[in-house]
C-alpha cells in the first residue's frame, strides 16, 4: 500500500498528497488483508483493549490482523467517563477515533467478522472465521470481552448501561444524590450497598425475593438508613432505557432514577478455553503481570481478564500487551 502521512483529517486520510475517504481506505485495507494470511500477531477483539494492543504493535512495525465482531458490551451506554481527554464522549466516538488513529500504521489490518475456531500449530496459531477464512500468526491476543447474562426481568436488558448500571466510578457522578436502587442479595448486595452509599443517601436494596443478608448486615444497612425490599420484581418501567419505576409481583411499585446490579457473565469467546487457556475462579482468563495466559504465545487483555471494567483500564492493559508481545517476538528472533 501507499505510505501514509502522519495526520488525519475528518473526511479521510491523506495518502501521497491525495485525500482518501475512510470507506475507500477500508476497502484498501481489506484488500491488503486478504492478500496476507500470515501475520506476526492476530488480535481477536477490536474495542479499546484490542485497538491499544494494535497501536503498540503497529508502532513496533509488526504485521497485525485485528478481527472484530462489532458487538462491544457497552454498545448501549450513552456516555463514557473517567477516561482522561475523553470524559463524557460516547463509547462509539472513542472507539471510532481510536481505530482511525491505528489505521495510520500500515502494518495493521482489520477484518470485520467473527473468529470461531483456533488451532495450535508447529509455528504458531491458526484462526478460522465464521466466513471460513483462515489466518495464521506467531502470537495470539484475545481482547474479546465478556457477555453479561441478563436476568429475566422485562425492561432490564433494555436499560442496561443506560440507567441500570454496573459501575459507580463510570456512571455514579451522573446519578449522584438521586433515588437509587440496587438489585442484589446476600454478601454482594451488602457490598454494593456499602459502595453506592458514597454517591447517594437515598438508597434501597431490592433483594428480589427473601433476603439472605445476615443479621449483622441488616443492622448495618439500617444504621445507614438503607432500606431493604424483599418483594419479587415483575418488570422495570422505562423510557428509552431510562428507569422510571420498579413494578413488583405483589402489584405495588416504586419510583427510582437509577439501579445498580452485578451480573453473572460468560467469556464472549470460547476459543481461549478451547486452546487450553485457564480461567480464574471468577471466570476471567488467567494472566500474569505481562498479560500472558497459561498457554505460551497467547495473551489476553481487557474485560475478559479483570473485573475492573473501565475504558482507561482496557487501554492500559492493551498497551502493555502490545509491548510484551513485541518483546517476546524480538527475543525469539534475535
Amino acid at each position: 500500500m501507499m505510505q501514509r502521512r502522519d495526520f488525519i483529517k475528518q473526511s479521510g486520510i491523506v495518502l501521497s498528497g491525495m485525500m482518501v475517504p475512510i470507506p475507500l481506505l477500508n476497502a484498501l485495507n481489506n484488500k491488503k488483508m486478504k492478500q496476507l494470511t500470515n501475520f506476526d500477531v492476530i488480535i481477536i477483539g477490536g474495542s479499546y483493549a484490542g485497538l491499544a494492543t494494535a497501536m503498540a504493535l503497529g508502532r513496533a512495525l509488526r504485521n497485525v490482523l485485528v478481527i472484530d465482531g462489532g458487538n462491544p458490551c457497552n454498545k448501549q451506554t450513552p456516555h463514557s467517563h473517567n477516561f482522561l481527554t475523553n470524559d463524557g464522549k460516547t463509547p462509539k466516538e472513542i472507539a471510532s477515533l481510536a481505530k482511525q488513529q491505528v489505521r495510520k500504521y500500515g502494518s495493521v489490518s482489520f477484518l470485520e467478522g467473527l473468529a470461531t475456531a483456533g488451532l495450535k500449530t508447529t509455528s504458531g496459531f491458526e484462526i478460522e472465521t465464521q466466513a471460513g477464512e483462515v489466518f495464521t500468526s506467531k502470537k495470539l491476543v484475545f481482547a474479546t470481552g465478556i457477555r453479561d447474562i441478563m436476568p429475566p426481568i422485562p425492561g432490564f436488558a433494555e436499560s442496561w448501561g443506560i440507567s441500570v448500571l454496573h459501575c459507580p466510578y463510570c456512571h455514579g457522578f451522573e446519578v449522584r444524590h438521586q433515588k437509587t436502587g440496587i438489585i442484589a442479595n446476600g454478601d454482594p448486595g451488602f457490598e454494593m450497598a456499602t459502595l453506592i452509599s458514597n454517591w447517594t443517601k437515598d438508597l434501597t436494596l431490592y433483594t428480589n425475593g427473601k433476603s439472605s443478608l445476615s443479621v449483622e448486615q441488616k443492622a448495618k444497612l439500617d444504621k445507614h438508613h438503607i432500606n431493604i425490599i424483599e418483594a419479587e420484581i415483575d418488570r422495570l418501567a422505562h423510557k428509552g432505557g431510562y428507569i422510571q419505576k420498579i413494578h413488583f409481583k405483589n402489584a405495588t411499585d416504586t419510583q427510582v432514577k437509577a439501579i445498580y446490579a452485578r451480573l453473572p457473565f460468560v467469556q464472549h469467546s470460547s476459543i481461549p478455553q478451547e486452546l487450553g487457556c485457564e480461567l480464574t475462579q471468577d471466570g476471567y482468563i488467567k494472566i500474569d503481570a505481562a498479560q500472558r495466559t497459561t498457554i505460551p504465545g497467547i495473551y489476553a487483555c481487557g474485560d475478559n481478564t479483570t473485573k475492573m471494567r473501565t475504558v482507561a483500564n482496557a487501554v492500559s492493559m492493551g498497551t502493555t500487551t502490545g509491548l510484551m508481545v513485541n518483546k517476546e517476538l524480538i527475543e525469539e528472533e534475535f
